[in-house]
């Protein structure tokens, strides 16, 4: 008989008698479902945060899950959303949806934790999480409405604010202009290309590709993205990010940074993109640390995080024209819907595109205004 991932079998030895038996059969069902995980292809990261979240439930409903019952799922709920370190919604449904899972690998007859619950406790898992006590899936989005695209007006303010900072560091003749400058194309490429913060962090020399249809671009024209966000615990994906014309400004700045800035960090044969002067990788936590800096110093929304880039991209791509699939594929979402819950276009582009379909309608001999706006 072959025994799947995961199967009480392969972590519990039938006959041996345990000095705490509950205690063993509990860390065998957390080793079980780490083995299911992992032969799903898991990150070790997912697995030890859900392992974590197992075991806080536990505590807190003081029993073991051959006997947790929905009340306890309710109360715990209760204990997430009282005092002022309130859960967000959607990290709540997140522990839903691990709990969840958690139990339905436990009454899944294949891996036989049931039997092994009857056998020695006389009680039987059962599912404690259904639609009357875990949060529903209502909205497409969740994220604080704060968090918004920036408009053209202060990403002009913050790239200058950037480019003035490299300025006065190397007119000072401080040390620290080499790092200045790094910083500050990070968070232009972040803009140009529609990065998430790991993705910029986790890019390579060799990522950057050129575009046969713009050969004055040389490298630069396009940017191959091996980190990208995974679904439901798969590999990360992949997807290439093409330069498109209205961003074509970050070309000078990789060139300068690859061929006179880099050098400065005797970076030898590192692969990393962005290094410290440790040659060490730049983490995302130092990336949004400048980037709030950045915001706090122009006196932005300190609600503006660096994802805001992002949805200004998607948002501006929208303004320049580009079609929606195109878009999609360049920030790589799975799906559109995705893509529209990142767009907020401006008032401006939305006064135009009503002028356009208002000539067209009633005055279709007239000359049209242009659409789409100038970068930044």
């Amino acid at each position: 008989m072959v025994e799947i991932p995961g199967s009480a079998r392969l972590v519990l030895v039938e006959g041996v008698v345990h000095l705490n038996e509950e205690e063993a059969v509990f860390e065998a069902m957390l080793e079980g479902w780490a083995r299911q995980q992992r032969s799903r292809l898991l990150g070790e990261s997912t697995i030890l945060m859900r392992d974590r979240l197992i075991r806080r439930f536990a505590g807190f409903a003081e029993c073991y899950p051959w006997v947790w019952r929905p009340v306890d799922i309710e109360d715990f709920t209760v204990s997430l959303t009282s005092g002022k370190d309130r859960l967000a919604l959607s990290t709540i449904r997140g522990y839903h949806l691990a709990l969840r899972m958690f139990c339905d690998y436990l009454v899944d007859s294949r891996y036989e934790w049931a039997r092994q619950c009857r056998d020695r406790f006389h009680h039987v898992p059962v599912q404690v999480c259904h639609e009357w006590n875990t949060v529903a899936d209502l909205n497409d989005y969740e994220g604080r409405p704060q968090r918004r695209p920036l408009t053209y007006q202060e990403l002009q303010r913050r790239l200058d604010y950037l480019d003035d900072r490299v300025e006065r560091i190397a007119v000072m003749g401080r040390k620290g202009s080499a790092s200045a400058l790094r910083d500050a194309l990070m968070i232009k490429t972040t803009y140009a290309y529609g990065l998430r913060r790991n993705e910029l962090a986790r890019l390579d020399l060799a990522d950057l590709r050129p575009n046969p249809h713009m050969p004055e671009w040389g490298s630069y024209g396009a940017v191959h993205v091996r980190f990208g966000k995974s679904i439901k615990g798969s590999l990360p994906r992949r997807r290439t990010v093409l330069t498109v014309p209205e961003f074509d400004w970050i070309v000078p700045g990789l060139q300068q940074w690859i061929d006179q800035v880099r050098p400065l960090f005797r970076a030898a044969d590192h692969p990393a993109l962005w290094l410290t002067e440790r040659l060490t990788r730049v983490n995302t936590r130092h990336i949004d640390s400048r980037f709030a800096a950045a915001r706090d110093a122009i006196g932005l929304d300190p609600s503006l995080t660096l994802h805001c880039l992002r949805h200004s991209y998607v948002t501006h791509l929208v303004e320049f024209g580009y079609p929606e699939r195109f878009v999609t594929e360049q920030v790589g979402h799975a799906y559109a819907s995705t893509t529209a819950i990142y767009t907020s276009v401006s008032n401006d582009f939305k006064n135009k595109a009503l002028q356009n379909a208002l000539s067209r309608l009633y005055h279709p001999n007239e000359p049209r205004p242009s659409g789409g706006e100038g970068e930044p």
